[in-house]
């Protein structure tokens, strides 16, 4: 769920503005703006976005941009807590394939999906750099690899106890 609901949305785009505001520039700052965008309210939609266009006055298309071309960006909500399984080559060959295929099974969504409740989003990864622990699987900031990160079901009831 994204830390801006409706009740603080404008509370969200004001402090959007006082960061843009207090930039001593503002050519050149559209990467670390939307960044920070990301951090206030969880994911870039539209409105966010059309919003960081004006304040910096360059155009829509050149924001979408942006956001659609660096993976870290996304336009869709993610879950509290982000489930990332990295799909790189010593991943997928250590079975990375059959981990991410069994969140699917235990969550009900596909990568890019959000579960009803708000509590898990799904992702896979080209490669987090970690390959010695493959395969590596990334829950918020935490990192589980090898044994850890093949027991699913166990790591799906850890986040649902902490609610």
């Amino acid at each position: 769920m994204s830390a801006c609901d409706n009740k603080l949305k404008q509370e969200c785009f004001r402090m959007l503005e006082d960061f843009i505001d207090a930039l001593p520039e503002k050519e050149g700052a559209l990467i670390s703006v939307l960044h920070k965008a990301q951090e206030i309210f969880g994911y870039l939609p539209q409105e966010v976005q059309t919003f960081v266009a004006e304040r910096l006055d360059v155009s829509l298309a050149k924001v979408y941009g942006v956001v659609s071309f660096y993976s870290f960006f996304t336009m869709t909500p993610k879950g509290k807590y982000p489930i990332s399984v990295c799909m790189g080559t010593a991943c997928y060959v250590r079975g990375a394939e059959k981990v991410l295929k069994e969140f699917q099974a235990q969550l009900g969504i596909g990568p890019g999906e959000t579960t009803k409740d708000g509590l898990f989003s799904l992702d896979a990864l080209r490669c987090v750099g970690a390959c010695g622990l493959a395969p590596v699987v990334l829950i918020g900031e935490d990192v589980y690899g090898k044994d850890e990160a093949k027991d699913v079901k166990t790591l799906i009831k850890k986040y649902s106890e902490l609610g």
